[in-house]
């Protein structure tokens, strides 16, 4: 029995290894479009009317020209860098506030606690999507960077909960009840005892509020609202529906960016499950 436990823990190690393997080689080939890419494509026919429009697929242009002027190869290379910018940074920012709100409000309680964990629970309860429509429609000049900060704003939520979650555990453990009696401040025990330990599910936030962040930008830009000037994926889908595209027989304008985000959100996924396996005891111990 103990035998096949340990072959079925084996596999499940495996599977996940397997699983971040994948996530990460897929990460990497969408990466190196925007850092490679440039080496081999002219990006300024990323720019309005600089190729001629409506072109099909063809030797001098692989994936055809949009109704605006723009090669799509181009807008593809250019693009997709901006929208993963996009969505690091805001769950950078998200991930960030969530875990330091998670850290206050599970290790000192008290007031504290009750005003983090209402704020947090009424802000799940409110339709993201709305909020930031709101947001994006009322802000003039939006760029990638004004883009990433708005979803930021709404994006902390589920790290402050679970961060909040383990450390109500991790405050009540041995170690850091010596840190205390020894004389250790608050900073210290937080920094160097309870922080360490949730750094893996502190990453597994993160991937998730990436993947949720651009999801949530793909929304905002092609409902329009996104940066005008900027070859993002999500824009370049706006002005395909904008320029009727779809009835119209371009596939090359609308496919390629939905192909690209299918393989992002696929990568992303096998990543953050592989992270939950590592992050999560109940995983661990099931495997």
């Amino acid at each position: 029995m103990q035998f096949l436990r340990h072959i079925l823990a084996s596999v499940g190690r495996v599977f996940a290894s397997l699983r971040m393997t994948i996530g990460i080689v897929l990460m990497l080939l969408l990466v190196g479009i925007g850092t490679v890419g440039p080496l081999f494509v002219d990006v300024s026919k990323s720019d309005p009317i600089s190729v001629r429009t409506n072109q099909p697929p063809s030797a001098q242009h692989p994936l055809g020209t949009d109704s605006g002027g723009r090669e799509l190869v181009a807008v593809m290379v250019a693009g997709t860098p901006q929208t993963l910018r996009m969505g690091v940074l805001a769950g950078l920012i998200g991930v960030a506030v969530g875990v330091t709100l998670g850290l206050v409000s599970g290790y000192f309680g008290g007031w504290p606690d009750r005003v983090i964990s209402t704020v947090t629970d009424v802000m799940l309860t409110i339709p993201p999507l709305a909020i930031l429509l709101v947001i994006a429609a009322s802000v003039k000049a939006v760029n990638v960077e004004m883009l990433a900060v708005i979803i930021a704003s709404l994006s902390w939520m589920y790290a402050a909960r679970v961060v909040r979650a383990q450390v109500l555990t991790l405050r009540e453990q041995n170690y850091v009840q010596m840190a205390r009696l020894s004389g250790m401040s608050n900073f210290n025990i937080i920094f160097r005892e309870i922080l360490p330990n949730i750094v893996p599910i502190a990453f597994a936030a993160l991937v998730g509020a990436i993947s949720a962040a651009i999801l949530s930008g793909i929304g905002i830009e092609v409902l329009g609202l996104g940066p005008q000037d900027t070859p993002t994926l999500g824009m370049t889908i706006y002005w395909a529906l904008l320029y009727s595209a779809f009835s119209r027989g371009m596939w090359w304008w609308w496919l390629p960016p939905i192909v690209i985000l299918m393989l992002l959100f696929i990568a992303l996924f096998l990543i953050s499950s592989a992270l939950d396996d590592v992050a999560n005891p109940r995983l661990r111990s099931s495997q």
